[in-house]
Protein backbone atom coordinates (compact mmCIF):
# COMPACT_ATOMS: atom_id res chain seq x y z
CA UNK A 1 0.00 0.00 0.00
CA UNK A 2 0.90 3.71 -0.72
CA UNK A 3 3.53 2.99 -3.00
CA UNK A 4 5.78 6.06 -4.44
CA UNK A 5 4.09 7.64 -0.96
CA UNK A 6 6.10 9.90 1.49
CA UNK A 7 5.83 9.26 4.81
CA UNK A 8 6.77 12.65 6.95
CA UNK A 9 5.68 14.49 9.98
CA UNK A 10 4.69 18.08 9.54
CA UNK A 11 4.44 20.87 12.55
CA UNK A 12 0.91 22.47 12.15
CA UNK A 13 1.41 24.51 15.21
CA UNK A 14 -0.40 22.76 17.97
CA UNK A 15 1.85 19.71 17.13
CA UNK A 16 2.95 17.63 14.63
CA UNK A 17 0.58 15.61 12.17
CA UNK A 18 2.00 11.78 10.89
CA UNK A 19 0.81 11.56 7.50
CA UNK A 20 1.49 10.10 3.58
CA UNK A 21 1.43 12.19 0.66
CA UNK A 22 1.77 11.17 -3.08
CA UNK A 23 0.41 10.86 -5.90
CA UNK A 24 -0.02 13.48 -9.14
CA UNK A 25 -2.91 16.01 -9.60
CA UNK A 26 -5.66 17.82 -7.36
CA UNK A 27 -5.61 17.69 -4.12
CA UNK A 28 -7.59 15.25 -2.02
CA UNK A 29 -7.14 14.93 1.81
CA UNK A 30 -8.83 11.60 3.40
CA UNK A 31 -9.71 11.20 6.97
CA UNK A 32 -10.40 8.04 8.84
CA UNK A 33 -12.35 7.03 11.83
CA UNK A 34 -12.08 5.42 14.78
CA UNK A 35 -10.01 4.15 16.29
CA UNK A 36 -8.05 3.72 12.40
CA UNK A 37 -5.24 5.98 11.62
CA UNK A 38 -4.00 7.04 8.09
CA UNK A 39 -3.54 3.50 7.23
CA UNK A 40 -6.66 2.62 6.70
CA UNK A 41 -6.85 4.29 2.95
CA UNK A 42 -3.75 2.61 1.57
CA UNK A 43 -5.77 0.42 -0.98
CA UNK A 44 -7.85 3.69 -1.65
CA UNK A 45 -4.84 6.05 -1.90
CA UNK A 46 -2.96 3.26 -4.37
CA UNK A 47 -6.49 3.46 -6.61
CA UNK A 48 -6.67 7.02 -6.69
CA UNK A 49 -2.74 8.14 -6.55
CA UNK A 50 -2.86 7.97 -10.24
CA UNK A 51 -4.91 11.05 -10.81
CA UNK A 52 -4.98 12.84 -7.37
CA UNK A 53 -2.58 14.35 -4.89
CA UNK A 54 -3.27 12.25 -2.62
CA UNK A 55 -2.86 13.17 1.77
CA UNK A 56 -3.59 10.78 4.27
CA UNK A 57 -2.86 12.03 8.04
CA UNK A 58 -3.76 10.62 11.32
CA UNK A 59 -6.29 12.76 12.86
CA UNK A 60 -4.43 14.63 15.82
CA UNK A 61 -5.18 12.73 18.68
CA UNK A 62 -4.85 9.54 17.00
CA UNK A 63 -2.00 7.70 15.29
CA UNK A 64 0.97 9.05 15.85
CA UNK A 65 0.23 12.80 15.06
CA UNK A 66 -0.10 15.11 18.31
CA UNK A 67 -2.03 14.44 21.43
CA UNK A 68 -4.08 17.72 21.72
CA UNK A 69 -3.83 19.18 25.03
CA UNK A 70 -6.70 18.64 27.74
CA UNK A 71 -8.77 21.39 28.40
CA UNK A 72 -11.93 22.09 29.83
CA UNK A 73 -14.76 20.62 27.36
CA UNK A 74 -11.99 19.15 25.60
CA UNK A 75 -12.07 22.31 23.50
CA UNK A 76 -8.92 21.05 22.07
CA UNK A 77 -9.67 17.96 20.48
CA UNK A 78 -13.01 20.02 18.66
CA UNK A 79 -13.43 19.05 15.50
CA UNK A 80 -13.20 23.03 14.84
CA UNK A 81 -9.48 23.21 16.23
CA UNK A 82 -8.79 19.47 13.85
CA UNK A 83 -10.14 21.29 11.16
CA UNK A 84 -7.86 24.55 11.54
CA UNK A 85 -4.93 22.27 12.08
CA UNK A 86 -5.51 19.71 8.70
CA UNK A 87 -6.11 22.88 6.59
CA UNK A 88 -2.36 24.37 7.94
CA UNK A 89 -1.57 21.11 7.23
CA UNK A 90 -2.70 21.33 3.51
CA UNK A 91 -1.20 24.89 3.17
CA UNK A 92 2.70 23.43 4.18
CA UNK A 93 2.06 20.35 1.59
CA UNK A 94 1.38 23.79 -1.08
CA UNK A 95 -2.19 22.76 -1.44
CA UNK A 96 -4.54 26.12 -0.51
CA UNK A 97 -7.62 24.17 -1.87
CA UNK A 98 -8.53 20.14 -2.07
CA UNK A 99 -11.23 18.11 -1.78
CA UNK A 100 -11.98 16.47 1.50
CA UNK A 101 -13.37 13.05 2.34
CA UNK A 102 -13.92 12.30 5.67
CA UNK A 103 -14.74 8.13 7.55
CA UNK A 104 -16.55 8.30 10.24
CA UNK A 105 -15.40 10.38 12.89
CA UNK A 106 -13.18 11.92 10.41
CA UNK A 107 -16.67 12.71 8.76
CA UNK A 108 -17.09 15.01 11.72
CA UNK A 109 -13.78 16.62 11.08
CA UNK A 110 -14.80 17.29 6.90
CA UNK A 111 -17.45 18.58 7.81
CA UNK A 112 -16.43 20.73 10.50
CA UNK A 113 -13.67 21.74 7.69
CA UNK A 114 -16.09 22.54 4.99
CA UNK A 115 -18.31 24.88 7.33
CA UNK A 116 -15.50 26.88 8.82
CA UNK A 117 -13.32 26.36 5.60
CA UNK A 118 -15.33 27.35 2.72
CA UNK A 119 -12.49 28.95 0.11
CA UNK A 120 -10.60 25.76 0.74
CA UNK A 121 -12.74 22.77 0.33
CA UNK A 122 -13.59 22.47 -3.20
CA UNK A 123 -15.71 19.07 -2.83
CA UNK A 124 -16.88 17.01 0.77
CA UNK A 125 -17.23 13.58 0.14
CA UNK A 126 -19.06 11.84 3.93
CA UNK A 127 -18.83 8.52 4.47
CA UNK A 128 -20.98 7.03 7.17
CA UNK A 129 -21.28 10.19 9.05
CA UNK A 130 -24.04 12.73 9.67
CA UNK A 131 -23.28 16.27 12.20
CA UNK A 132 -23.14 15.57 16.06
CA UNK A 133 -26.13 17.49 16.85
CA UNK A 134 -28.40 15.27 14.42
CA UNK A 135 -26.91 12.12 16.03
CA UNK A 136 -28.01 13.76 19.94
CA UNK A 137 -31.27 15.15 18.73
CA UNK A 138 -32.13 11.64 17.25
CA UNK A 139 -30.77 9.19 19.78
CA UNK A 140 -33.40 6.90 20.91
CA UNK A 141 -33.30 3.58 22.61
CA UNK A 142 -31.73 1.60 19.48
CA UNK A 143 -29.31 4.09 19.32
CA UNK A 144 -28.55 4.03 22.90
CA UNK A 145 -28.41 0.08 22.74
CA UNK A 146 -26.08 0.19 19.63
CA UNK A 147 -24.08 2.95 19.86
CA UNK A 148 -23.96 2.99 23.87
CA UNK A 149 -19.92 3.75 22.99
CA UNK A 150 -20.70 7.29 22.80
CA UNK A 151 -21.85 8.25 26.09
CA UNK A 152 -19.40 5.97 27.84
CA UNK A 153 -16.60 7.67 26.14
CA UNK A 154 -18.21 10.89 27.57
CA UNK A 155 -17.59 9.86 31.04
CA UNK A 156 -14.37 10.88 32.87
CA UNK A 157 -11.31 8.23 32.81
CA UNK A 158 -13.28 5.16 33.03
CA UNK A 159 -13.21 4.44 29.62
CA UNK A 160 -9.36 4.57 29.22
CA UNK A 161 -9.13 2.59 32.00
CA UNK A 162 -11.56 -0.31 30.40
CA UNK A 163 -9.95 -0.39 26.89
CA UNK A 164 -6.15 0.32 28.88
CA UNK A 165 -7.03 -2.86 30.67
CA UNK A 166 -7.36 -5.32 27.13
CA UNK A 167 -7.11 -3.29 23.97
CA UNK A 168 -7.68 -6.32 21.75
CA UNK A 169 -10.56 -7.58 24.15
CA UNK A 170 -12.48 -3.65 23.76
CA UNK A 171 -11.26 -4.00 19.56
CA UNK A 172 -12.54 -7.13 19.07
CA UNK A 173 -13.52 -6.83 15.29
CA UNK A 174 -9.63 -6.13 13.95
CA UNK A 175 -8.94 -8.19 11.42
CA UNK A 176 -5.16 -8.56 9.59
CA UNK A 177 -7.15 -10.28 6.28
CA UNK A 178 -9.27 -7.04 5.61
CA UNK A 179 -6.57 -4.39 7.03
CA UNK A 180 -3.34 -5.61 5.31
CA UNK A 181 -0.64 -6.66 7.30
CA UNK A 182 1.52 -3.40 7.80
CA UNK A 183 -1.88 -1.34 8.91
CA UNK A 184 -2.93 -4.05 11.28
CA UNK A 185 0.32 -3.85 13.49
CA UNK A 186 0.14 0.10 12.74
CA UNK A 187 -2.84 0.20 14.63
CA UNK A 188 -2.25 -2.68 16.91
CA UNK A 189 0.38 -0.59 18.43
CA UNK A 190 -1.41 2.49 18.98
CA UNK A 191 -3.92 1.46 20.41
CA UNK A 192 -1.62 -0.45 23.29
CA UNK A 193 -0.60 3.14 23.70
CA UNK A 194 -2.48 4.96 26.73
CA UNK A 195 -1.94 8.35 25.44
CA UNK A 196 -3.50 7.79 22.10
CA UNK A 197 -6.54 5.95 23.98
CA UNK A 198 -7.09 8.93 25.57
CA UNK A 199 -7.14 11.05 22.61
CA UNK A 200 -9.44 9.30 20.63
CA UNK A 201 -11.81 9.17 23.67
CA UNK A 202 -11.38 12.70 24.20
CA UNK A 203 -12.93 13.06 20.68
CA UNK A 204 -16.09 11.77 21.47
CA UNK A 205 -15.95 13.63 24.47
CA UNK A 206 -15.52 17.03 22.29
CA UNK A 207 -18.47 15.71 20.31
CA UNK A 208 -20.81 16.35 23.54
CA UNK A 209 -19.57 18.59 25.08
CA UNK A 210 -18.03 21.50 22.27
CA UNK A 211 -19.34 19.98 18.63
CA UNK A 212 -22.99 19.73 18.48
CA UNK A 213 -22.90 23.87 19.57
CA UNK A 214 -20.78 24.55 16.82
CA UNK A 215 -23.10 22.42 14.49
CA UNK A 216 -26.48 24.53 16.65
CA UNK A 217 -24.85 28.05 15.89
CA UNK A 218 -24.64 26.93 12.62
CA UNK A 219 -28.49 25.88 12.14
CA UNK A 220 -29.38 28.89 13.70
CA UNK A 221 -27.95 31.30 11.39
CA UNK A 222 -28.32 29.20 8.27
CA UNK A 223 -25.04 28.90 7.34
CA UNK A 224 -24.44 25.20 4.93
CA UNK A 225 -21.84 23.54 3.25
CA UNK A 226 -21.07 26.00 0.53
CA UNK A 227 -19.50 23.22 -2.34
CA UNK A 228 -20.92 20.01 -3.56
CA UNK A 229 -21.42 17.21 -1.30
CA UNK A 230 -21.16 12.94 -1.76
CA UNK A 231 -22.87 11.42 1.25
CA UNK A 232 -22.15 7.50 1.05
CA UNK A 233 -23.09 4.81 3.90
CA UNK A 234 -22.16 1.32 4.22
CA UNK A 235 -25.32 -0.88 3.49
CA UNK A 236 -23.92 -3.57 6.03
CA UNK A 237 -23.33 -1.40 8.73
CA UNK A 238 -26.49 0.85 10.44
CA UNK A 239 -26.36 4.82 9.98
CA UNK A 240 -29.64 3.72 7.20
CA UNK A 241 -31.25 1.24 9.67
CA UNK A 242 -31.28 4.15 12.80
CA UNK A 243 -31.79 6.87 10.87
CA UNK A 244 -33.13 6.59 7.52
CA UNK A 245 -32.01 8.17 4.38
CA UNK A 246 -28.91 9.99 5.38
CA UNK A 247 -29.15 11.90 2.06
CA UNK A 248 -32.38 13.45 3.51
CA UNK A 249 -30.45 14.97 6.62
CA UNK A 250 -27.72 15.81 4.93
CA UNK A 251 -30.23 18.23 2.85
CA UNK A 252 -30.82 20.57 6.46
CA UNK A 253 -26.96 21.07 5.82
CA UNK A 254 -25.67 21.72 2.09
CA UNK A 255 -28.04 22.52 -0.64
CA UNK A 256 -26.33 20.27 -3.23
CA UNK A 257 -25.77 17.00 -1.76
CA UNK A 258 -26.15 13.37 -2.78
CA UNK A 259 -25.23 10.11 -2.04
CA UNK A 260 -26.28 6.58 -2.17
CA UNK A 261 -25.40 2.88 -0.30
CA UNK A 262 -22.17 0.92 -0.85
CA UNK A 263 -22.16 -3.08 -0.39
CA UNK A 264 -19.88 -3.16 2.57
CA UNK A 265 -19.67 -3.54 6.62
CA UNK A 266 -18.31 -0.16 8.11
CA UNK A 267 -14.40 -0.03 7.36
CA UNK A 268 -15.55 0.55 3.55
CA UNK A 269 -11.90 1.47 3.10
CA UNK A 270 -11.12 -1.87 3.74
CA UNK A 271 -13.43 -3.67 2.87
CA UNK A 272 -14.47 -2.41 -0.56
CA UNK A 273 -11.78 -0.17 -1.74
CA UNK A 274 -12.81 -0.56 -5.24
CA UNK A 275 -16.15 0.74 -4.47
CA UNK A 276 -15.54 3.54 -2.62
CA UNK A 277 -12.61 4.85 -4.52
CA UNK A 278 -15.13 4.88 -8.05
CA UNK A 279 -17.80 6.81 -6.24
CA UNK A 280 -14.62 9.37 -5.11
CA UNK A 281 -13.28 9.47 -8.57
CA UNK A 282 -17.09 10.34 -10.42
CA UNK A 283 -18.45 12.65 -7.89
CA UNK A 284 -15.07 14.43 -7.81
CA UNK A 285 -14.77 14.66 -11.86
CA UNK A 286 -18.77 15.72 -12.32
CA UNK A 287 -19.15 18.98 -13.58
Amino acid sequence: MFEGFALETVDVGPGQLRVRHGGSGPALLLLHGHPRTHMTWGKVADLLSPDYTVVCPDLPGFGRSYQPADAPGSVNSAKRAKAHALVELMRQLGHESFFVVGHDRGSLTAFRMAMDHPVRVRKLVIADGIPVIEHLERADWTFARDWYHWFFFAQPEKPERAICADPLAWYDTLSPRLMGKEAYDDLLDVIHDPDVVHGMIEDYRAGLSIDHLHDREDRDSGRKVACPTLCLWSLRDDLEQIYGDPVAIWRNWADDVRGFGIESGHHVAEENPSALSQAIRTFLQAR
